[in-house]
């Protein structure tokens, strides 16, 4: 599936703006037929957005089931004899579409794109009504999972992430055009030989036109060209996508017909680079490479997880105040715009699917009744079928970016009991066939150590999340560190694979002091996260730190969340704490 672009045979026409919308926590909407005609009893909300927090009532912002959106369209009259396409770029965490009374489309995930052709429904010069119902409900056969229950007010939400469910319409809404021949996908494996680089390219289509391949360097002048559906362009005095240095060539695939006419064109941004683990390294373009940076959210006020390209802008521009050179899309696919900018700008990205909470040890510790992680009451076929699509989805969409460097393909599973390799290895089998290029792995639990975890075999690398100082050790710095150490090297000794420390932190609240070691207060946030550095510093197979949080993000109510998770090194508004200047100490420093 291809993005829409603008090109000399496509044509793209964006549907954000304020939509019609109403909740629908009965479900009444799909039995009435509320697609038939203009949404009744509609408020305005803006897209892209999630809903929850746009407008001030808890019925709207702790809502549970079907939200309705639902906006008109002028399809353009020049599009006549087109391809037409309504395609939604994430819708959270599932949804339906109609074009006014025809059901086209139904996807489940919350993060990656789906679309329909939807030319046989449509008119060019006249309106179309497009609706859309999103579905915000988790259970365990969901990625995420979660499950539901009843209250007093009706169906409650439990959810097994720490961090806010938010739904709706978060990322843009297309409609576009392309030629009944087109392109319908273009796939890059990059090398490098010495100075040489290379592009291995499949192009697919609909038809069977000539395809035609052109590569052209950041100036626009041509490097490479080929003819056919696939082949390998050659570089000579390649310029290398390096973190730090995102250089892009341009990849032009063109479709012509047997007069040699132009029946459609296609350019994609390409960045020549090679990743491989080695040992205990990770190596890009055969360099060592260490990656400083944060977990994150796609999160914010009033907007929640709808995307926003200033504030976007923004968080990059801290990532580059502070010296970050990555970042892990936790715990989620970000919005394409990201993996675009972090092409451009050479910042690193380890890709994520939304399988976080897949741990009934962790999320319903401490009950005698506790269920069984892998079962087919809890995760099992069904939430392993919607989890492997999520691994494809998310590959498919994300394996011509040469920002992303590692999949990941789970947050923090049950990975300590034996049927968790079951449910698992065919997971790593699938993103590994789908990309052979890139290593795979998952984040690792505290609870699962590196005696006890079933599942790190199946990794290329050990990604760890610890908490010594916080969850355990909690105030005590002098039992942390040392506790810390010991089990890193156990990690280091017993598996020989890279680690990457992919959380780590302490919650804390803007402008608390303390003269001492006290847990919340912006100094102890700086103590801990020196003592990790102390410790990450020692052990040769710790090739990369993710502090969490980058910013404090919203979580649901609770009372060890004072208005959400306080462990970003920036406040949700992106004001610094205490520890932003001294990682940015650290981290502007040479490695």
């Amino acid at each position: 599936m291809l993005r829409p672009q603008d090109s000399a045979t496509r044509e793209r026409k964006s549907l954000n703006g304020l939509w019609a919308f109403r909740l629908d926590s009965a479900g009444a909407g799909r039995t009435e037929g509320w697609w038939r005609s203009r949404l009744g009893e509609a408020r305005e909300m803006p897209v892209p957005a999630s809903y929850n927090d746009i407008v001030p009532d808890l019925a709207v912002r702790d809502h549970v089931g079907d939200a309705w959106y639902q906006t008109s369209v002028r399809v353009p009259r020049h599009w006549a004899d087109e391809r037409i396409v309504l395609r939604f770029d994430a819708a959270t965490h599932r949804a339906v579409v109609w074009a006014d009374d025809v059901r086209v489309a139904e996807h489940e995930g919350g993060y990656t794109p789906f679309e329909a052709d939807i030319t046989d429904h449509v008119e060019p010069g006249r309106e179309a009504r497009v609706t859309v119902v999103v579905n915000n409900e988790l259970t365990w056969g969901s990625i995420p999972p979660g499950q539901l229950g009843e209250g007093p007010g009706g169906r409650t939400q439990n959810y097994f992430h720490d961090f806010f469910n938010y739904a709706g319409l978060h990322r843009s809404v297309w409609l576009y055009a392309t030629p009944k021949t087109h392109i319908t996908g273009i796939g890059v494996e990059t090398g490098l030989d010495g100075g040489t680089g290379t592009v291995r390219y499949t192009v697919d289509q609909s038809g069977a036109s000539a395809v035609a391949v052109t590569l052209r360097d950041a100036a626009g002048t041509e490097v490479a060209a080929a003819r056919g559906g696939s082949g390998v362009l050659t570089v000579p005095d390649v310029h290398p996508w390096a973190p730090g240095d995102g250089y892009l060539y341009a990849l032009e695939a063109t479709l012509r017909d047997a007069d040699g006419g132009l029946v459609d064109s296609y350019e994609l941004a390409v960045g020549v680079r090679t990743v491989e683990v080695r040992g205990t390294e990770f190596l890009i373009n055969g360099e060592p490479f260490y990656f400083r940076g944060f977990g994150k959210h796609e999160d914010a006020p009033i907007r929640g997880k709808g995307h926003d390209d200033a504030l976007m802008v923004h968080d990059f521009e801290l990532l580059e105040w502070i010296g970050a050179n990555s970042f892990r899309t936790s715990h989620y696919p970000y919005a394409e715009e990201v993996l675009d900018y972090a092409d451009r700008h050479g910042i690193v990205v380890v890709g994520e699917t939304a399988a976080v909470g897949i741990n009934a040890r962790m999320t319903m510790f401490g009950r005698g009744d506790a269920p069984s992680t892998y079962s087919e009451r809890t995760a099992g076929t069904e939430t392993r079928n919607n989890h492997l699509q999520a691994v494809r989805e998310l590959v498919v969409r994300d394996r011509n970016h040469p920002s992303v460097v590692l999949w990941c393909i789970a947050n923090e599973p049950d990975g300590g009991v034996p049927e968790a390799r079951d449910y698992f290895a065919p997971l790593f089998a699938e993103a590994r066939r789908l990309d052979p290029t890139r290593p795979v792995g998952f984040v690792n639990i505290m609870m699962d150590g590196p005696d006890t975890c079933v599942l790190s075999e199946l990794a290329d690398v050990l990604m760890l999340n610890r908490y010594y100082g916080w969850y355990a050790q909690t105030g005590d710095l002098a039992a942390a560190e040392p506790a810390l150490e010991a089990e890193l090297r156990a990690w280091a000794d017993g598996h020989g694979k890279p680690i990457i420390v992919t959380e780590y932190g302490a919650d804390t609240l803007a402008g608390l002091h303390a003269v001492v070691d006290t847990p919340w207060s912006e100094e102890y946030q700086v103590d801990l996260l020196d003592m990790y550095h102390r410790v990450f510093d020692r052990i040769d197979a710790v090739v990369g730190e993710h502090i969490w949080n980058f910013a404090d993000f919203a979580t649901r109510p609770a009372i060890i969340r004072v208005d959400g998770n306080k462990k970003g090194v920036f406040t949700r508004d992106r004001r610094p704490k205490s520890a932003a200047f001294s990682v940015r100490r650290r981290w502007r420093q040479e490695r």
